[in-house]
């Protein structure tokens, strides 16, 4: 076939392609991205081509550009613009911890047994051994030595304390979502921490403790951002677990990868949490602020992660027609 035949024939698909890559993807059909993989691909077989067989430059020349741009435009689609963003954070997100049932079920069993220690360890009159049986004596010594000073803007005293409880309650966080594809040690775990938690504040807050005044204004400010975000991480890893076991006739690899891209929502909203966390603990906690303010920005962040959870990721008609045509 001579050369000038060969171009003719295949100038028709060259046509093609560059018209598809006028189309903003957003306005593709299934039709028209499938078509255009292939005349992508053609397109590159082509361009092989033409420079193996030395077609004239100006061919060359042509399809180099029309391969660059509809490489341009084909990967341009991976990209993850502020919208999507935007979509994907206030409401992707909210959406999916919302109502996930891992959450609901992490939720229920850490602040359920974090209530219940706390509780047990307050009421020393009926409880009296509960607390130092849980937390044992060395680590009761080693509570009301690190708040046996009060709060006086020491950031240089209290930054090793909130370092030690960052990389403490986010190892925890960690372990938990890691243990996640195992169920029953993440369980395990995530109810041990709470009880170990729980006692702590129940012993701090007994009216004997004097160091239990310092505690509380230490850890009230930045105790919502961290507890809520250990919970997360947890239900992110029990959703990789249910992935293994409740497989909806998938395979087990493909309900895993099922069930991790439904997780990364939850663990993305936790390690947010955990910044938040640790801003707070590293400048708000350990600051001279009045104890009331510190009392008012729990509340608040309280507020904003109801509202986030609640209100932006109550499923509105919109989402569900969405879901239901997907």
């Amino acid at each position: 076939m001579r050369t000038a035949e060969l171009v003719e024939q295949r100038r028709t698909g060259w046509i093609a392609l560059d018209e598809l890559c006028e189309i903003p993807l957003k306005r593709w059909n299934p039709q028209q991205a499938m078509r255009f993989s292939a005349l992508y691909r053609a397109a590159c077989t082509d361009l092989a081509m033409a420079e193996q067989l030395k077609l004239p430059p100006a061919t060359i020349d042509y399809l180099q550009r029309l391969v660059a741009r509809s490489h341009s435009r084909l990967y341009s689609s991976n990209t993850f613009p502020v919208s999507r963003w935007y979509r994907f954070v206030f409401e992707t997100a909210p959406r999916a911890v919302f109502s996930d049932v891992c959450v609901r079920i992490a939720f229920y069993l850490f602040f359920g047994m974090f209530s219940i220690a706390a509780v047990l360890g307050w009421a020393e009159g009926l409880f009296p051994n509960f607390a130092e049986s849980i937390l044992g004596a060395k680590q009761i010594e080693s509570l009301e030595k690190m708040y046996a000073s009060p709060v006086e803007g020491n950031y240089d005293r209290y930054a090793v304390s909130a370092a030690y409880y960052i990389q403490h309650n986010t190892s925890i966080g960690l372990e938990c979502f890691a243990l996640g594809p195992l169920i029953l040690p993440t369980l395990v775990k995530l109810a041990y921490n709470a009880l170990l938690l729980g006692a702590s504040f129940g012993y701090m807050a007994r009216p004997g403790v004097s160091q239990g005044n310092n505690f509380f204004e230490f850890v009230t400010a930045h105790g919502v951002f961290e507890l809520t975000a250990i919970a997360l991480s947890a239900a992110a890893g029990l959703r990789l677990g249910v992935g293994w076991i409740a497989t909806n006739g998938l395979t087990r690899i493909d309900s895993f990868i099922k069930n991790a891209e439904k997780s990364l929502p939850i663990i993305m909203v936790s390690a947010i949490l955990f910044i938040l966390a640790a801003f707070t603990e590293g400048f708000v906690s350990p600051s001279p602020l009045p104890y009331m303010i510190k009392i008012l920005w729990a509340i608040v962040s309280a507020m904003l992660l109801m509202f986030y959870f609640c209100v932006l990721g109550y499923p509105s008609h919109a989402s569900e027609a969405h879901g239901l045509e997907s």
